[in-house]
């Protein structure tokens, strides 16, 4: 008995210890910027690692007061937000309807999206550049929404459709034989069991959408549109020598996507594992 807990305990070691000092190196960085972001300019340079001797609000308050940071952060929700509520609806309609047509053509249309995951959209800068353009959405934070959306639909719809066709055919079956439509089936029965795996598409699609830089750079100069990310480099440049206001900036527009990863992340967890285990 005791020869197994021991064995146990060494299988468990080395897992234990990656993920040990995994955390310490994704945790680092945070801790240095939250510190720091409550230190006075000169502490900084005393100690940029240890704990704030005197701590300084001051940076916060110059940050909601002397600057647009609640304009940016609102279009940033907004633009957030609405993407990926899109991404998830349009991802799932289109997952179902690629996991129950089974034809070549379906699986022509499956593969043009999971061509999508490899191309990178900024290659197509210039055009789209134009096509916002004769849009009339330049200059406007609503320029972002179509952008964002193809860019998170591969995305959701390779994740969604491999879960679909994990669920049991016989659930539709039933349904059908019940008299249910189609909308229905997917509305009731679905659409919940899509919960972990909409979850994951959700994170996999925030993070990139909330710190993305380049296409808010090519489309918005309007102050009132900008997001938060294209409104921080401005902050760089106002407070280019004083970190302790840089690392407030940069703070608060972390805690959202932290925030919202916690909330998130079982539905995240389930739907990373879901289908890995059968019995």
């Amino acid at each position: 008995m005791s020869i197994n807990i021991k064995g146990k305990l060494k299988s468990l070691i080395m897992p234990y210890t990656v993920l040990s000092v995994w955390t310490v190196i994704v945790l680092f960085p945070i801790w240095t910027m939250v510190v720091n972001s409550f230190k006075f300019k000169l502490d900084i340079y005393k100690d940029p690692f240890g704990f704030p001797i005197k701590f300084n609000i001051g940076s916060y308050k110059t940050v909601f007061q002397d600057s647009d940071f609640f304009i940016y952060f609102k279009n940033s929700i907004f633009v957030t937000v609405i993407s990926i509520v899109f991404i998830l609806i349009l991802g799932a309609l289109a997952a179902y309807a690629m996991a129950n047509w089974k034809s070549k053509l379906s699986r022509w249309i499956h593969m043009f999206f999971i061509a999508g995951l490899m191309i990178p959209l900024r290659i197509g800068s210039i055009n789209l550049l134009e096509i916002i353009k004769s849009m009339n959405l330049l200059n406007t934070y609503y320029s972002l929404l179509p952008i964002y959306i193809a860019m998170g639909l591969p995305m959701a719809t390779f994740v969604l459709t491999e879960f679909i066709q994990q669920i049991p055919g016989e659930l539709t079956e039933a349904a059908l034989m019940d008299g249910a439509r189609r909308s229905s089936i997917f509305v009731k029965i679905i659409v919940p069991l899509l919960r972990p795996a909409l979850g994951t598409v959700a994170i996999l699609n925030l993070v990139p959408i909330w710190n993305d830089l380049w296409f808010p750079l090519l489309f918005i100069t309007n102050e009132k549109h900008k997001t938060l990310i294209l409104g921080v480099t401005r902050l760089f440049g106002q407070y280019q020598t004083d970190w302790s206001r840089i690392l407030a900036v940069l703070t608060l527009s972390a805690l959202p996507v932290m925030g919202l990863y916690l909330l998130m992340s079982k539905q995240f967890i389930k739907g990373l594992t879901a289908g890995s285990v059968k019995g």
